[in-house]
């Protein structure tokens, strides 16, 4: 039998949007952001005090301690850093991380130090989490392509995630 023809993925037109799948949401309350600036930018240390994880296949909540280490560069860009413990409804623990890129307005930081959140519409906030854990119910989180949209809020973030298919 003869293999069909398949036509070269290069060869074909790009797709008109990724094919993605909600997969939860994370609400996040933080501790007060430590700045520290050092000649490779500023370092904004957040640390977890506690967060709430819903979706249809994923529901939990942060443990406290795990973080979100910022580096601001001269480009005024952020590159995130986040590292923190899941334990779901029912129990398990899963290890979650995930760099990304944040980009907010030029007034963001005093804005955010002045209690005001900064909406979606007004920031490029965008991370590539991803989970691990060898809890088997839970296996199928550590091969699956995450992607992330974050809004700002003071002492306080709210995570989107798409699991793309």
């Amino acid at each position: 039998m003869r293999a069909a023809h398949v036509t070269p993925l290069l060869d074909r037109p790009p797709l008109a949007a990724l094919p993605a799948e909600h997969l939860c949401d994370l609400s996040i309350d933080l501790e007060p952001a430590q700045v520290i600036r050092t000649p490779l930018g500023t370092r904004l240390t957040y640390i977890v005090r506690s967060g709430v994880v819903t979706g249809p296949r994923l529901r939990g909540r942060l443990l406290p301690g795990g973080g979100d280490w910022v580096t601001v560069g001269d480009d005024s860009a952020g590159r995130l850093d986040v590292h923190a413990t899941l334990r779901t409804d029912d129990g398990a623990l899963i290890h979650y991380e995930s760099r990304g890129v944040s980009v907010v307005p030029p007034d963001g930081r005093s804005r955010l130090d002045a209690g005001e959140p900064i909406p979606f519409e007004q920031s490029y906030i965008r991370m590539t989490p991803k989970f691990e854990t060898a809890i088997p119910a839970y296996a199928w989180l550590n091969a699956i392509v995450i992607l992330g949209y974050v809004e700002l809020s003071p002492n306080h973030i709210d995570h989107r995630m798409y699991q793309i298919a």
